[in-house]
């Protein structure tokens, strides 16, 4: 069977041998009257089309970086474009503007301004920790040392006529006038008021009831070990009382302890006195 001459080519180099044929002619661009009118041509669908852009020409005042970055060479498809993007290699999108509708400025700005009028209007703001014109609640020194200092130097109204709270307060029964006392005369002994029993103030705040055990254990036997904590965090506030079952024994835990260095501060020893006067 006879082969006939010639080459075979592929049904894909046709259709670019097609293409080729068909001339395209090329983009214009026109400026006039502040604007920049650009005609190109493309096919579809076998039909010649034109299509025309007009852009606005404004000028605007952009930070220095964006100018520099102006003038930068162009490369890869866009090598021989004209400044400014190329529709057929650029996707310009929207300028989008973000704008915040509140700030943590302007959050806590109506409290700041509730305070500004109430001192305005003469009202007073102290706040109950350290005594300062703010917010107890906004106190810097909440849950520190100092708040404690000041808790341990409150003053117990009932047990001296200078310390009497006003009228109308309410006290506690236990700490009214006359509650310490027997029938007959008597005086009740508080809790730690019985000759056996030392107060040993300066403690750390990171002191637990092992360290205090630890401490007094050298110098005889204890009934009662008493740390003061902190109800918010827990923490020594600072001072503890110990019972000793012999008044000998305090003696020398005083003798020893006043003035001793403890976790890098200096204690203080001394017999437990009535509530007020420690």
């Amino acid at each position: 069977m006879p082969v006939a001459d010639g080459n075979i080519t592929s049904w894909a180099d046709e259709v670019d041998d097609i293409e080729e044929k068909k001339s395209i002619p090329p983009p214009t661009e026109v400026i006039e009257n502040g604007l920049k009118i650009v005609t190109e041509y493309q096919y579809k669908d076998d039909k010649l089309l034109k299509v025309v852009r007009t852009y606005k020409i404004e000028n605007r005042k952009v930070p220095k970086s964006i100018a520099v970055r102006k003038t930068l060479k162009k490369f890869g498809k866009s090598t021989n474009d004209k400044p400014g993007p190329n529709p057929a290699t650029t996707l310009i999108g929207e300028d989008v503007h973000m704008q915040f509708i509140t700030n943590k400025e302007e959050i806590d700005k109506p409290d700041d301004d509730t305070l500004e009028k109430l001192k305005n209007a003469g009202g007073v703001v102290k706040c109950r920790n350290c005594n300062g014109d703010h917010w107890t609640l906004k106190c810097p020194y909440k849950g520190s040392a100092l708040v404690n200092r000041q808790e341990e130097k409150k003053i117990v109204p009932g047990l001296d006529d200078k310390t009497k709270p006003a009228a109308g307060k309410y006290i506690p029964p236990s700490l009214r006038e006359g509650a310490l006392k027997k029938e007959g005369g008597a005086t009740m002994q508080r809790p730690g008021l019985d000759g056996t029993a030392i107060r040993i103030s300066n403690l750390s705040e990171s002191t637990e009831e092992q360290d205090l055990e630890q401490l007094v254990k050298p110098f005889g036997q204890t009934s009662k070990l008493f740390l003061a904590r902190d109800k918010i965090t827990n923490l020594c506030k600072g001072f503890a009382y110990v019972h000793f079952k012999n008044k000998e024994d305090g003696e020398r835990a005083i003798a020893k302890l006043n003035g001793y260095g403890y976790d890098h501060l200096i204690l203080s020893a001394d017999w437990s006195k009535p509530q007020g006067q420690n």
